[in-house]
């Protein structure tokens, strides 16, 4: 395993490159320094420098099919899994700003308890991410945003490390909203992210506490407190796949809803496998 360090010549050179990003993507703040959703460029930007250190030195990541994005509105569909926190939409965030041509920003579609969360609700608005009701995500594409849902929510998102990679149940809503919007499903498949934080139970008697859905119990956390959540340097691997587009009544029966959602994790399931074949370790 080979950490680059990066120097402060090469910070400097990052972050010049995070603002020349940021100057690219389609703006629309207000005179508050806002958008419509709570982005702030002003906010986003430290934060952003961080997670492109992560993206960059850290987790290292590979990420291929970044040029199958689609201009305009879109949804990027992807497995979820971090049990502590989102590594895994954070990383697949930076791979569509930081190697696409343009930049895209990804919008995330947040569990309905996060913005209970004390600070961390602010930090999502100001990230873009909003609460991932229908009436959201329909507006966003709308206005020609893409946007990142994982359809597993939170039985991917907290699972033991026996789990690993294996789909759990997809949600029905974002196909709806694919066939209302006409928006194109781009699937991605994330591997890395059930390493860097592996899961050995999850608590329903502390997530009731937290009023969580879920609540992880991982080799760090809570035993180790807030240093729990460190993450463990696993290399990421981010792999977009093909544009798919469907036709079809939104208020269909969940049945013939279903069968589209399978196509969606069929293509996600290959691109794993793919992925998990190649890779020659957690590490590299």
């Amino acid at each position: 395993m080979r950490f680059e360090i990066p120097t402060p010549a090469a910070l400097k050179e990052l972050s010049d490159e995070i603002d020349k990003r940021i100057s690219l993507l389609p703006s629309r703040i207000n005179e508050y320094g806002y958008d419509p959703w709570g982005y702030s460029p002003t906010w986003a930007k430290p934060a952003m420098l961080l997670l492109a250190i992560f993206y960059k030195y850290y987790f290292r990541v590979h990420a291929t099919g970044v040029e199958n994005l689609p201009p305009g509105p879109m949804l990027v569909i992807g497995n979820h899994a971090g049990n502590t926190f989102a590594w895994d939409g954070a990383m697949t965030g930076m791979a569509t700003f930081m190697e696409g041509h343009p930049p895209r920003a990804l919008r995330g579609m947040g569990e309905f308890f996060l913005p209970t969360i004390p600070w961390f609700n602010v930090f999502m608005h100001r990230m873009g991410s909003v609460v991932g009701r229908p009436e959201n995500a329909r507006r966003m594409l709308e206005m020609g945003e893409a946007l990142i849902v994982f359809p597993e929510g939170h039985r991917g998102f907290v699972k033991t490390y026996a789990k690993r990679y294996q789909l759990q149940r997809f949600g029905l809503g974002f196909m709806r909203l694919a066939l209302e919007t006409n928006a194109p499903i781009v699937p991605v498949a994330i591997v890395g992210s059930e390493e860097q934080s592996p899961g050995i139970a999850t608590s329903k008697v502390l997530a009731r506490l937290v009023r969580s859905p879920a609540f992880p119990l991982t080799v760090t956390f809570p035993w180790l407190g807030p240093l729990g959540m460190i993450p463990f340097p696993a290399k990421f691997h981010i792999r977009f796949g093909e544009p798919m587009r469907f036709r079809g009544d939104p208020d269909a029966d969940d049945e013939k809803i279903e069968v589209k959602v399978a196509q969606v994790k069929t293509a996600i399931s290959r691109m794993l496998k793919d992925l998990l074949k190649k890779r020659r370790s957690v590490w590299l």
